[in-house]
């Protein structure tokens, strides 16, 4: 590329123009969208909602689910805390209910930015400065990556994603600058604290700077000031999401004591290891490796079921009722059998980057570099995770973008492709975008077709507002529904429901599935005996929806004698049935 045309304007501006005409077209389409995209995205309204009418900072009970037991939640309540500032701020210039959509609809496209930032970055460091111009082109068609910084997704993936990817670039930049390393242990530690599905990326950005220690003494320096930085951040992040009567308590799914000593031990033991003055690589490795098998000893030690996952305290049949249904928890080969063209297009550019980084590993100069390493690496294990749970596609796709713009260079050197044009037309056919339907398209020819679209779009209503007024204006009671539908119920009326969608409420969801899983008279006496004021159908209900159950039953209009239609609800996508006591 011309070097007079990469040199001015500055990467800088490029990116911040890339990420306004990005979130420009995400917003575009859902400007006039009602509802929640995903039941996350409305639980977190509710929890918010709580947060501002002065619930306490580390009080994350819900009554309204469960009662009278409730729901104690696992979500961070840092997320609630950017997004009341945010809130806040709307507040300003508008009413109550624009402020809230505007703190929706901006909130994700906020965390776009330092995440599109992050890739460019590791984009430059593994490649150069035209790498970089070339992952922007590819952020600017790059649609599926934007999953979940749609406007309205307020729970917490985009800010881990975007968590993961600044880790990620400090780290790989952390050989060339000293600040790097202060941020990766930083970054991790506040990434702890708002979830724990970026841990096994964050966990390799740690090993990273353990083998770069161990390769090279000269990165003791990077290895102190991570390890120290990772410690404080824990404990910083620990005090900040966990109220003092909870420190003992051990958790699987978020940060809690079990795993935040681990982590600190493992912080201030790579710290002291880099200060350890040693010329040798075996006592640097023995060093390091003493601070892993510590802090993962101290971890099983304090809670052993959590060496099973985050599901590890989950009571067994929530499986086979419910999280075994769950799109994003169904892996890749299953996504196949039922919507291959959905699958095509998640596969597509998680492919490339994967051909992307063997073509970049033939390369001497890239094999001795940790950062293209760490890069590659973090890319595999996502990819990885995606054929376990499709949910972890949108991290194959980010780590991912970085690689597919380093290799794109050597793409253009070696078809000769010297005109600038002519580049960008080839770039242009790596995005996500063009790769994805691309994809689709050669699925179709193969004859293939989803065969899931139509429940897709029968639950499509389920999720708008609009659609819940007419429950609102009934006198409060508790709502039977599927489990699913539980966090809309919650933010769009006043009601209390069974059962919401969290493996926390292990004996809620199986209630609210017996309530409408089973034949109409079984089905009564759960209903009853869960206190339940309406039973609530939209859409399907999956695995509980069987030709004999309550479900099936009142959508083909069979009412049962202790059940009362609600008149006004009834030829709408949301039928309401008041319980007659």
């Amino acid at each position: 590329m011309d070097r007079d045309l990469t040199r001015q304007p500055p990467v800088a501006l490029l990116v911040a123009t890339a990420w306004l005409v990005v979130a420009c077209i995400l917003l575009m389409p859902h400007w006039q969208a009602g509802g929640a995209p995903d039941s996350d995205d409305a639980m977190r309204l509710v929890q918010l909602r709580a947060f501002l009418a002065g619930r306490g900072w580390f009080d994350l009970h819900e009554p309204r689910v469960y009662p009278p037991f409730g729901y104690d939640s696992h979500w961070s309540r840092l997320i609630d805390a950017g997004l009341a500032g945010l809130y806040g701020l709307l507040r300003l210039f508008s009413d109550v209910s624009r402020a809230e959509w505007l703190m929706a609809a901006t909130w994700p496209l906020l965390w776009l930015l330092p995440a599109i930032t992050a890739s460019v970055t590791i984009a430059w460091r593994i490649a150069g400065r035209e790498a970089a111009l070339v992952a922007l082109l590819l952020f600017l068609i790059g649609t599926p990556a934007y999953l979940q910084f749609t406007p309205g997704r307020i729970d917490h993936h985009n800010v881990q994603i975007a968590l993961a990817m600044l880790t990620l670039a400090a780290t790989a930049w952390a050989d060339r600058r000293s600040w790097p390393a202060w941020a990766a242990g930083g970054l991790t530690g506040s990434a702890l604290a708002i979830g724990l599905e970026s841990l096994p990326y964050l966990a390799m950005c740690g090993v990273a700077f353990a083998l770069r220690y161990v390769v090279d003494p000269r990165a003791a320096p990077a290895l102190r000031a991570y390890g120290n930085a990772l410690a404080v951040a824990t404990v910083v992040g620990f005090l900040a999401s966990v109220g003092p009567e909870h420190w003992t308590l051990n958790a699987c799914d978020a940060l809690a004591m079990n795993l935040a000593m681990p982590v600190v031990v493992g912080g201030f033991g790579l710290a002291l290891a880099g200060a350890l003055p040693s010329d040798k690589h075996v006592m640097r490795a023995v060093a390091v490796c003493a601070c892993g098998v510590a802090a993962l000893v101290l971890f099983a030690a304090t809670e052993p079921r959590c060496l099973g996952g985050p599901f590890a305290m989950v009571d067994p049949a929530v499986w086979s009722v419910w999280l075994d249904g769950v799109h994003e928890m169904q892996p890749l080969p299953r996504l196949w059998q039922k919507m291959p063209l959905v699958a095509a297009a998640v596969t597509a550019f998680p492919a490339a980057a994967l051909v992307a980084a063997f073509a970049l590993a033939r390369q001497p100069e890239l094999r001795r570099d940790l950062a293209f390493l760490l890069v590659a690496a973090a890319f595999g294990l996502a990819a990885v995770m995606t054929l376990l749970a499709v949910k972890t596609f949108s991290y194959a796709v980010w780590f991912g973008m970085p690689l597919v713009a380093a290799a794109a260079l050597r793409l253009f050197t070696a078809l000769r492709l010297t005109n600038l044009a002519a580049r960008v037309v080839m770039a242009l056919l790596l995005t996500p975008t063009a790769l994805s339907a691309g994809a689709i398209m050669i699925a179709e020819a193969a004859g293939l077709q989803d065969t899931d679209t139509s429940a897709l779009a029968e639950n499509a209503p389920c999720r708008d507002v609009r659609h819940y007024a007419p429950l609102a204006r009934l006198p409060r009671g508790v709502v039977a529904t599927h489990v699913n539908y539980g966090p809309f119920v919650l933010a769009w009326t006043p009601h209390a429901v069974l059962a919401a969608p969290y493996h926390r409420l292990s004996g809620a969801i199986l209630a609210a599935h017996r309530a409408i899983a089973a034949p109409p008279k079984e089905a009564r006496d759960v209903v009853l005996g869960a206190g339940a004021t309406y039973v609530v159908v939209c859409g399907r209900a999956d695995k509980a929806e069987t030709p004999s159950s309550l479900w099936a039953q009142l959508k083909a209009g069979a009412v049962p004698d202790w059940l009362e239609p609600v008149a006004e609800t009834q030829g709408r996508p949301l039928l309401v049935f008041r319980v007659k006591r």
